[in-house]
């Protein structure tokens, strides 16, 4: 199924669950909904910072501070998180630790991410369709990349300035 069918768990303002729509639609009418956001880190402080494809529906070809991405109709944060960063980075069986829930809205997108902290120090398996690249950067140094996406920066400066790195 492409991406554009997928079909996505909308919510409410609140964050109350209220239906499902295909993200092509959500995309289209900027519509709420959840997502999850994986900061990976390795055991030297370094955050493994993500370049997008070009062919991502939002922020194409930005930095990406976090693995992640829209939590699919039926299915909670935590495993969305689990299977986006396994998609994309290829990190399995690795402790997640739920830091907060992060509300972001611009322009673009209007979502309630479940912000997640993993650390690993394994091999990573990249998914080509969505990540051309990472590498491994002090926190601080992530924060001045551009472009990036605005949710990413949001959730690393709010884990930086709460001491969860």
């Amino acid at each position: 199924m492409s991406s554009a069918r997928e079909w996505v768990q909308m919510i409410d303002a609140s964050g109350a669950p209220c239906g499902a729509t295909t993200r092509a639609r959500m995309r289209k009418l900027r519509l709420w909904h959840l997502t999850s956001q994986v900061f990976v880190r390795n055991s030297a402080g370094l955050l493994c910072v993500q370049r997008r494809t070009q062919c991502k529906d939002v922020f194409p070809g930005a930095y990406d501070l976090a693995a992640g991405g829209v939590v699919a109709a039926g299915e909670t944060v935590a495993s969305g998180a689990r299977r986006e960063v396994a998609e994309e980075l290829g990190v399995k069986g690795v402790p997640l630790t739920f830091c907060f829930e992060q509300v972001y809205a611009d322009a673009a997108i209007c979502a309630r991410a479940g912000v997640f902290l993993t650390t690993y120090d394994g091999p990573l398996e990249l998914q080509e369709s969505e990540v051309a690249a990472v590498d491994w950067l002090a926190p601080h140094k992530a924060l001045a990349l551009t472009p990036v996406t605005p949710d990413s920066l949001a959730a690393l400066q709010r884990l930086l300035d709460e001491g969860w790195l």
